[in-house]
């Protein structure tokens, strides 16, 4: 019997629609992560991206546990001495709503040349209004894991 491995002509992807004021964010990262992989279809193949799209809605609305809002930093250096800088997860998310989520799923991605791919299907919007309707998304709970 021969291994079966996924050509990229074989790859169907779907669209799927995640709403972030469901569930925690890491249990939201999670979810999108294995969306993104494509590591719950049975024609996964580690080197081949057969991964879904994944739009995020309401990412204003973010769910964190913990008092995480003013306990959670996110650091970042300019490369000159002195340069490092930090940030709540409150103030990011009053800059930027979609900056947390994508910064999650983005560390929870394997790091290898599909990444950058992966989080171009990744679509996170801070309202409940997107522009994938065309797209016919499916919904998914995170609540249930389905």
């Amino acid at each position: 019997m021969k291994t079966y491995s996924a050509k990229p002509a074989d790859i169907d992807r779907k669209w799927y629609i995640v709403d972030a004021s469901e569930a925690p964010l890491g249990r939201l990262a999670t979810q999108i992560a294995l969306l993104l992989t494509g590591k719950g279809k049975p024609q996964f193949t580690k080197h081949i991206d057969c991964g879904d799209y994944v739009v995020v809605i309401n990412a204003a609305n973010l769910v964190v546990t913990g008092g995480k809002e003013e306990k959670k930093l996110y650091h970042h250096h300019s490369g000159y001495p002195g340069g490092i800088k930090q940030a709540t997860l409150a103030d990011k998310q009053a800059k930027d709503p979609a900056f947390a989520i994508t910064h999650a799923v983005r560390g929870m991605l394997p790091v290898n040349k599909l990444r950058a791919e992966r989080l171009k299907r990744l679509k996170v919007y801070a309202g409940n209004e997107h522009q994938h309707e065309a797209q016919k998304p499916e919904a998914i709970s995170v609540k249930d894991g389905k």
